[in-house]
């Protein structure tokens, strides 16, 4: 017989964190502690979103920096040779009688929108920590540096439903805050309650308490398609979009709409996965386990280990063709990477110095 083996590590499992004070204490393994999250404000200070300073690199060629700071109407007046078709403003011009084009000034800032996967599947890791702990620490670095430029700071943070049975009935039950909206605002302030909406989301609570987080077998609309459709309320053209998720259960709605988004704000797609999702260990075999059930893995089948990696290989593929034909930037990183020099490669930023352990 085979003789099992627990080679990689740390084993799955799930959170059995507790939370203390105003705090919620976590391992930053599999829970995200909220002090850890206020201390990435240094690390941020490495990763400058200034749109003169980013471009996007596909195929060897780079592209127009982002598409800039929002346009605001300021006022309409009489239309002057070499105006814009596109200004006009034909309301007034059929008011009046006499064309008249539209003036926009630049906004004084920029919104920044985080929009954040807490879903079920994000629940998972092998390396360092899970990628919801890792999607929480990417997007407070970016909400830090959002504030150090001066930018609003808004987003949406979403989870898969989360059912509390004790809660009343089933149709009151479903959706307890699994989707956080939040309207983009200014400051450290901003940044602060960011995060702790990151480190005080009930999904987090779901995972060791009766709450539970469950994709039903016929959910009214699929979350993420209901998520981007929030997220588009919104954002405001110019905007900077970060997507920061493993793009699972991504239907045709949801591509849909984030193609929408795509039209007038810059979109970044950042890519969350675990080694194990893109490789299968070597030959052996594995216990899986998620706190409360343990599976075997075995891996010794080398077609079955190079089948696994070939799907893997072709789903992202696919998310890197989708991501290029609507002109969006698209980075990969692996909760066993440095995040925040993945950060700084995928975003075409000079490397700064290392993060602190």
């Amino acid at each position: 017989m085979p003789v099992e083996t627990h080679t990689r590590k740390p084993p799955l499992h799930s959170n059995t964190a507790s939370h203390i004070a105003d705090d919620f204490a976590g391992d930053d393994i599999i829970r995200i502690n909220q002090s850890t999250l206020i201390g990435l404000n240094r690390d941020a200070r490495q990763l400058p979103l200034q749109s003169s300073s980013i471009r996007a690199q596909f195929n060897g060629q780079y592209l127009s920096t982002f598409k800039g700071r929002g346009m605001e109407f300021d006022e309409a007046r009489p239309y002057q040779p070499g105006d814009d078709i596109r200004a006009m403003d034909w309301k007034v011009t059929a008011r009046t009688g006499k064309a008249h084009s539209k003036v926009f000034r630049e906004e004084r800032e920029r919104p920044v929108l985080l929009w954040v996967d807490y879903r079920q599947p994000m629940f998972f890791g092998t390396q360092q920590h899970f990628k919801s702990v890792l999607a929480a620490k990417i997007a407070a670095l970016l909400a830090w540096s959002t504030a150090h430029h001066g930018d609003r700071l808004g987003g949406l943070i979403f989870s898969s439903p989360i059912v509390d049975p004790a809660a009343g009935s089933a149709d009151s039950r479903e959706n307890i805050a699994s989707h956080i909206e939040l309207r983009p605002s200014r400051g450290k302030s901003a940044s602060l309650h960011f995060i702790k909406q990151l480190a005080q989301h009930p999904i987090w609570d779901s995972q060791t308490s009766n709450i539970q987080a469950n994709t039903p077998a016929a959910p009214r609309e699929n979350s993420a398609t209901q998520s981007l459709g929030r997220l588009q309320r919104v954002s405001k053209p110019g905007s900077l979009i970060f997507l920061i998720s493993d793009f699972r259960n991504m239907n045709e709605m949801a591509w849909s709409r984030l193609a929408q988004l795509g039209r007038h704000s810059d979109v970044v797609l950042i890519s969350i996965y675990d080694p194990l999702e893109s490789q299968l260990p070597p030959a052996g075999i594995y216990k899986i386990s998620d706190g409360e059930r343990e599976l075997n893995l075995n891996t010794y089948s080398k077609q079955q280990r190079q089948q696994y990696h070939q799907r893997y290989e072709m789903q992202q593929a696919q998310l890197q063709h989708r991501s290029r034909k609507l002109g969006m930037r698209y980075i990969s990183i692996s909760t066993a990477d440095d995040y925040l020099k993945a950060l700084q490669q995928g975003l075409g930023l000079v490397a700064g110095t290392k993060r602190r352990k």
